[in-house]
């Protein structure tokens, strides 16, 4: 019964990965971009040839419609601003896996930098902290922000499905860790001490992983913040504003 419901769970598991929704991004500040390589949608806020661009990568709940607040740190400081629809949420088509949205964010980074002269940095929130971290360790960035981020997804899995995730065939694994020494940018952390998804020890675990690796890394505590609501504590903006300005 067991190996028949790690079975199951291998085949399924991609649901409880991408549990997105089916509310579109409606936000009269973006346009909208789809590339033709990988058909990735991009939505751009304050486009611009110069100035500080940040690219965002959202979570694995929802759809780009709930990240208002995240988005709006950035675009009220002026920064231009590239966000990256996932396949099957907010009525994107198309099926998501890892291999396909780490694809998709080098495609946009690469559309971005096509153009844009300017600093570039790389946003991620929980899911997308393993797509900031892939496109600085393949890409030339500026900075790094990891928003509630993981060391291996695959161990969350395992924590809430009591199967091996990190050592079965075919699991989509989003190993963290693995970027620590392939990053060339200052890297900042933010956490929220009540985080019952994904623990502040996770985000400790990475921070001492980059560290070690020689990355300069800073962390910043959101106090009372949990999972969901990290970019509504008063510290969240001051925390990336303070980083970007160095």
């Amino acid at each position: 019964m067991y190996l028949l419901y790690a079975l199951i769970m291998i085949v399924f598991h991609p649901a409880f990965i991408y549990p997105f929704g089916d509310e579109p991004f409606e936000n009269s500040r973006f346009e909208t971009v789809i590339l033709a390589d990988t058909q990735a949608s991009l939505r751009v806020s304050n486009p611009s040839q110069d100035g500080t661009a940040v690219m965002y990568f959202m979570g694995n709940g929802g759809s780009l419609a709930y990240f208002g607040a995240h988005l709006s740190v950035h675009i009220d400081a002026g920064r231009q601003v590239l966000a990256l629809d996932y396949p099957s949420g907010g009525g994107i088509p198309g099926q998501v896996s890892e291999a396909r949205l780490k694809a998709q964010a080098l495609d946009a980074y690469d559309w971005l930098s096509a153009f844009h002269g300017g600093p570039i940095i790389v946003h991620g929130y929980s899911l997308g902290t393993g797509l900031a971290l892939h496109v600085a360790a393949n890409r030339a960035v500026d900075g790094v922000i990891l928003d509630a981020p993981y060391a291996r997804m695959c161990e969350l899995m395992t924590r809430a499905s009591w199967l091996p995730a990190c050592y079965l065939p075919g699991v989509q694994r989003w190993n963290s860790l693995g970027y620590a020494d392939q990053i060339d940018a200052p890297v900042l952390v933010l956490q929220g001490t009540e985080d019952d998804l994904i623990p502040i020890s996770g985000g400790l675990r990475l921070v001492v992983h980059l560290e070690n690796a020689g990355q300069n890394v800073q962390f910043g505590i959101l106090p009372g913040a949990n999972h969901h609501n990290t970019a509504l504590n008063p510290h969240y903006a001051a925390h990336i504003n303070d980083f970007l300005s160095k």
